[in-house]
């Protein structure tokens, strides 16, 4: 199945989140059709997560917690990755998600 245009995702991700009263902004305009997607959740009390996608062993897209990783709980080691990331891929969609309760608002499987 092919994948929705990243534009249209990414636009529909930032819906969800506003009409379930969380804040959602785009930090990095990546390409508007195949432009990967780094979604950084701060939870307004230091803490924050970041998602990337992936692709599972049955071929379905999900999307890591990079915790798993070193990155976050701390909202500062996510700052970093996501500045990081910003740097080197000039394609890539970065959102960030203000929401008390840590939420993602992905309809995809999270990994953790």
């Amino acid at each position: 199945m092919d994948r929705l245009p990243s534009r249209l995702w990414i636009e529909a991700l930032v819906r969800r989140a506003q009409l379930s009263g969380a804040s959602a902004f785009i930090v990095q305009h990546g390409d508007d059709d195949r432009g990967d997607v780094l979604i950084k959740v701060a939870r307004l009390d230091g803490t924050a997560a970041a998602y990337l996608p992936s692709t599972n062993l049955e071929g379905e897209r999900v999307f890591l917690n990079l915790e798993i990783q070193g990155v976050g709980p701390d909202e500062a080691s996510v700052d970093d990755y996501v500045r990081r990331a910003k740097s080197r891929d000039s394609d890539l969609w970065i959102v960030e998600i203000e929401d008390k309760e840590g939420r993602a608002f992905l309809t995809e499987p999270v990994e953790n």
